[in-house]
């Protein structure tokens, strides 16, 4: 802007210089001009009086040097009628040639005066003459040689550069200080606070104009960290990750729970998400979903699986970025898992009962079995029907814990629970010579008597199960400082350690054969694990190989 100023004053300065010349040089050579055509006309009237009277005579006393210094630089010249020169000031009058062609002398002769302007080739000198009749019918000329403007000018040259360049000089001094004096102001506005300034007068709009906008952005700027707080204070709080992309791939947001599962922190922002996370999948879900607006994949991270969910983002139609929101959905498998594996083993326990159930059957059908043998196989028939029954039932019990449908709650004495599970196994237990006993405390819970009597019912029946004959089946009901106890102990065969953590899972048997033989439907020890879970209380398991196994239920002292 100082720069615009200073030329645009530097400029005014130099063309009003230029101006100034012009019409001072054009008006006083007007004028000038104008004074000496006057005085040409009158002294040409006082020369026609003296020539009259006087004749030549006059002209050469005109002619003489320093006689009249008024008309030094005129030339006269008298005409006769037939263009003969009869006298000049400056050339004898001999060496002329006749003028009788001239247009000055024509003019006068006819009209009895005339006057004129002559130009040199050059252009540099004019001559101006009048001419005029006299009464005996000669004709006196005079005249005088004038410097046009361009010759003047030419002349004075080198004054006009001098005067020209001092000129520009000072208007330059005059319009970098005026420039600075102008700009000054303008250079310490206090644009925070614009109503605060004493500038110029006409920069009053501006500065309320201004003022309006930093109130408009102060209240925009408010809005939008309000909106950044509550933003960052939902992602910080969501336990599902998110990262914010542009179109390039750069993070532009990643919340607390997205660094935890990419292990990276805050200073990742600003960079490639493929510095993060180099898995190929992920990439190119990413590609996937700014071409095709949205994509899924799942992947493992810090041992737990998770499933990406890309979306594109788009702002006036064009895509702006894409939005990755990860769930952890490790449970979610398992659950699959866990029911795609218990679908499989359903289909597998109810096949192999009803396979003898069917083989059985035909063979009766056909005639095939010998009419002793007719009970052996009906045997059959009812063994696996009931297998069938136990399955089912076992089947329908865990749906129901799993959908929570079960019966209302109530006061539990389990120690009588235990002693009841205790008499019904009795039997069972005698025929391999296992010792059954049950000590402990009265302990009162608050429970479904049916689960709780099935709980115990399990456990002491996998113990015996699995014992070794002759050997012992503990239970005990103790109460402690935090929870109340259950324990069945028994002295068979064990668990393996690797085993352990699969017990409780559904239709899993660490000895099949064994299993099968016994009878057992794999799901006792599942049915004995959602039954605590409902019940709030926790499974402790203690076993080796050949040492036995000890099952503790721990019942937390505030369910009781």
């Amino acid at each position: 802007m100082t720069k615009k100023i200073f030329r645009s004053i530097l400029l005014a300065a130099v063309s009003v210089l230029l101006a100034n010349l012009v019409i001072i040089m054009g008006c006083l050579y007007d004028y000038y001009r104008n004074v000496q055509e006057k005085q040409l006309r009158d002294e040409l009237r006082l020369a026609s009086y003296g020539v009259e009277a006087g004749g030549s005579g006059y002209l050469e006393q005109l002619a003489s040097p320093y006689r009249f210094a008024s008309v030094a630089d005129c030339r006269l010249t008298w005409i006769a009628a037939d263009g003969e020169v009869l006298f000049d000031t400056h050339v004898p009058a001999a060496e002329m040639e006749n003028h009788a062609d001239r247009l000055e002398v024509k003019e006068a002769l006819a009209e009895g005066e005339s006057g004129g302007v002559r130009y040199s080739e050059t252009l540099t000198e004019r001559t101006l003459y009048y001419a005029q009749r006299l009464t005996d019918g000669t004709v006196l000329r005079i005249s005088i040689s004038q410097l046009t403007v361009f010759a003047l000018a030419m002349g004075m040259l080198q004054l006009i550069l001098l005067t020209a360049i001092i000129a520009v000089i000072l208007s330059a001094l005059l319009a970098h200080r005026m420039a600075k004096s102008i700009v000054a102001p303008l250079n310490h506005l206090n644009l925070d606070n614009p109503l605060e300034n004493n500038s110029y007068e006409e920069l009053s709009p501006l500065l309320v104009r201004i003022h309006q906008q930093h109130r408009q952005i102060e209240t925009q700027l408010r809005e939008l960290r309000r909106k950044t707080e509550e933003f960052e204070q939902i992602t910080e709080n969501m336990s599902e990750g998110l990262v914010l992309l542009d179109g390039k791939g750069i993070i532009l947001s990643i919340n607390p729970a997205a660094r935890t599962i990419f292990h990276v922190d805050s200073a990742c922002v600003g960079q490639e998400f493929l510095v993060i996370d180099r898995d190929h999948t992920i990439n190119l879900a990413i590609q996937s979903a700014l071409e095709g607006g949205h994509s899924e994949v799942r992947a493992v991270r810090n041992d737990r699986e998770y499933q990406f969910g890309i979306s594109r983002i788009t702002a006036d139609g064009l895509t702006a970025g894409t939005v990755l929101l990860a769930f952890d959905v490790t449970e979610q498998a398992a659950a699959e898992h866990s029911r795609r594996e218990f679908t499989a083993n359903v289909s597998h326990e109810l096949k192999t009962p009803l396979q003898s159930i069917m083989g059985s059957a035909e063979l009766l059908e056909n005639g095939l079995v010998k009419q002793e043998d007719v009970p052996q196989f009906v045997g059959v028939i009812r063994t696996e029907a009931a297998r069938l029954v136990t399955l089912v039932e076992d089947i329908i019990h865990l749906s129901q814990l799993d959908e929570g449908t079960a019966p209302e709650k109530e006061q539990v004495n389990l120690l009588e629970l235990a002693d009841s599970a205790v008499s019904a196994l009795r039997e069972r237990a005698e025929e391999r010579h296992i010792g059954l006993s049950v000590s402990g405390e009265n302990l009162m819970v608050d429970g479904v008597r049916n689960f709780l009597y099935e709980m115990f019912y399990n456990l002491i029946d996998n113990a015996i199960k699995y014992n070794i004959d002759g050997g012992k089946v503990e239970v005990t009901v103790l109460t402690g400082d935090t929870a109340a106890t259950v324990s069945v102990k028994d002295t068979g065969i064990g668990i393996p350690p690797e085993y352990q953590a699969r017990v409780f899972e559904r239709f899993f048997r660490v000895d099949k054969s064994r299993s099968k033989a016994s009878g057992g439907t794999g799901l006792g020890l599942s049915i004995v694990k959602h039954i605590a879970q409902y019940h709030h209380a926790e499974i402790k398991l203690h076993s080796g190989n050949g040492r036995g196994t000890i099952i503790e239920i721990l019942f937390a002292i505030g369910e009781m």
